[in-house]
């Protein structure tokens, strides 16, 4: 065994002796450097998801977010464009807002009277014969230096510059396109309310875990049991779906060649046409022949790195707080003009991720004893190297591996060590 003054540690940037092809090394989920690294190099750095526009829909309406540590207001001004203001007063540091949401045209730090208009600057402060009479100082609210919008999902970047949103997302992109593309009026919503689920875990095991095609027979086979879900069999050697890395960190489970096998449409949301006509209908009348493509392949199951996962029918922000905790927030998707499907996704939501969820339940237990295992001596290394040797490329160049293959925690790896190098 290693000892741990003999543990292999990222010196002058490099990473090559912790994040190998085949393995990962332990202290990447427990050394508090390391975290505070990866919240300068990654969060800090790349674009990370926010919230969507439906949840301040209307002028002026606001709602309080995280970017990781940083606690952030998102809000729409009154051109109509989402801003996102950093939650702290340019005076004493004071955080400014402390409602959760609202609909205000400013906001009034409540230490020293200070008030800003609602896209961060500074519209005055009480007694002002102490700054010299002075009418306005020059300063005002921080802000997020970039804000990008993709089909309502909203992303923020701590940095002034580097690639686009569109660069970032690259194929993942289309995958969010799926999703919208399942909405008769082409328009998701993620107002139905979110959930947040403190997790004792480096945040990076859930962004592992959510493409990870090889646990779900067995962290979730009594559900699939109690509740007879056909799900389990989309995750073993028998079946024909794939799990993708995407590039940039993005990773899928491709379910799509399973679905194709039955030509059945809304087979992947465990219903018939028939059962939803109304939704059926307009569908055909949107999208005409390829509207039954559409409801037969369903909805994504990908993870746009660093922290939006797309779960078919909900969808979850992952935030870390330390080196051993984050936050997940998970909400259900809305279908514009799918009220039949909508009533199901929340019900459904609730019951695999809610309060007393199932499946969320399963999957905590797991990140959590993760957690406790990896800080254990020996062995240092976690293996990754599932499936490396029979992955291939797919028609557009990308690397595929089995349904239970890792081969989207690789993908995971090899960017966030390009961007911990960086």
């Amino acid at each position: 065994m290693t000892s741990i003054s003999d543990s292999p540690q990222a010196t002058s940037g490099s990473y090559e002796h912790l994040v190998q092809p085949a393995r990962v090394h332990g202290s990447l989920y427990t050394n508090p450097a390391i975290f505070a690294e990866e919240l300068e190099k990654i969060w800090f750095k790349t674009w990370v998801f926010i919230g969507h526009e439906s949840e301040i829909p209307t002028p002026n309406d606001y709602v309080r977010k995280k970017l990781a540590t940083q606690d952030v207001i998102m809000v729409r001004g009154r051109d109509d464009e989402v801003h996102l203001l950093i939650n702290r007063c340019a005076h004493r540091g004071l955080q400014v807002c402390d409602d959760q949401s609202g609909n205000s045209s400013s906001f009034r730090c409540p230490y020293h009277g200070w008030t800003y208009r609602n896209t961060g600057e500074l519209l005055g402060y009480p007694y002002n014969k102490g700054y010299g009479g002075k009418n306005k100082l020059e300063l005002g609210m921080g802000k997020v230096p970039r804000v990008g919008v993709y089909q309502g999902f909203v992303f923020g970047s701590m940095s002034e510059d580097g690639p686009s949103l569109e660069e970032h997302l690259g194929a993942a992109a289309g995958e969010i396109d799926r999703l919208v593309g399942l909405s008769p009026d082409g328009k998701v919503s993620l107002d139905a309310g979110w959930l947040g689920h403190k997790t004792r875990s480096n945040w990076k095991f859930l962004a592992e875990n959510e493409t990870d095609g090889y646990h779900p027979q067995f962290v979730h086979g009594s559900i699939f049991g109690v509740t007879g879900s056909p799900i389990g069999a989309l995750y073993s050697d028998a079946s024909t779906a794939v799990t993708r890395a995407l590039g940039s960190g993005h990773s899928e489970n491709d379910l799509r060649p399973e679905f194709r096998k039955f030509a059945e449409p809304m087979r992947w949301f465990g219903t018939t046409p028939d059962r939803v006509p109304k939704y059926a209908a307009a569908m055909e009348k949107a999208y005409g022949d390829d509207a039954d493509r559409r409801m037969i392949e369903g909805a994504p199951h990908v993870m746009i790195f660093p922290n939006l996962f797309i779960a078919e029918i909900q969808v979850f922000n992952i935030q870390p707080v330390a080196v051993d905790e984050c936050v997940q927030y998970s909400t259900a998707v809305q279908l514009s003009g799918a009220e039949e499907l909508n009533r199901r996704m929340i019900s459904q939501s609730i019951g695999s991720v809610g309060p007393a969820g199932m499946l969320l339940a399963d999957d905590t237990e797991m990140y959590e004893r993760n957690q406790r295992g990896v800080q254990l001596l020996d062995p240092e290394w976690l293996d990754v190297r599932r499936g490396l040797g029979r992955e291939q490329q797919d028609d557009d160049g990308f690397t595929i591996g089995a349904a239970t293959d890792e081969t989207g925690m690789r993908g995971f790896w090899q960017h966030y060590r390009s961007m911990m190098e960086a």
